[in-house]
């Protein structure tokens, strides 16, 4: 698969996903955690882009193949702690909103509130955010695999 477009991403969009990271950083949430997020949320797009650079980008920070292989069946993978199925689980009714699923339940938020705080929470909704605008323009342009960005 070829790019339908090889120009640089305009500086000052740039600088503002620059911005949108640091806020999630400030968040306090263990980059595992949204390393995983960005991946499931990847996947569900079929974003083949993203799953690679998110796979990259895990594994940077010591993530292990056997979680990363696993993500797809996080509910029955013994991989993964309540934390992070609580975010998977968010990351998932999130991302599948246009599925006509029915989005975040009360079940799930119950269960990020739990293992989060507010400022967490919000950077975990933000990586959630990004990665699907992320993955709908690598989409659109039919981004292949095999780059990493920042």
């Amino acid at each position: 698969m070829e790019a339908r477009l090889n120009s640089k991403m305009n500086p000052d969009l740039w600088t503002a996903v620059q911005h949108l990271h640091k806020a999630m950083a400030a968040g306090g949430v263990d980059p595992k955690v949204l390393s995983l997020v960005h991946l499931r949320a990847s996947q569900i797009n079929s974003c083949s882009a993203c799953v690679f650079a998110s796979i990259a980008s895990a594994k940077k920070a010591g993530e292990t193949d056997e979680r990363l292989h696993s993500v797809t069946a996080w509910r029955e993978a013994p991989f993964y702690t309540d934390e992070e199925r609580a975010a998977l689980a968010l990351a998932e009714a999130a991302t599948r909103i246009q599925d006509g699923a029915e989005g975040v339940t009360d079940e799930i938020w119950d269960a990020v509130s739990d293992h989060f705080t507010e400022d967490q929470i919000n950077a975990i909704i933000l990586e959630i955010a990004l990665t699907n605008f992320f993955n709908r323009i690598n989409r659109t342009i039919k981004e292949p695999a095999g780059k990493t960005w920042g």
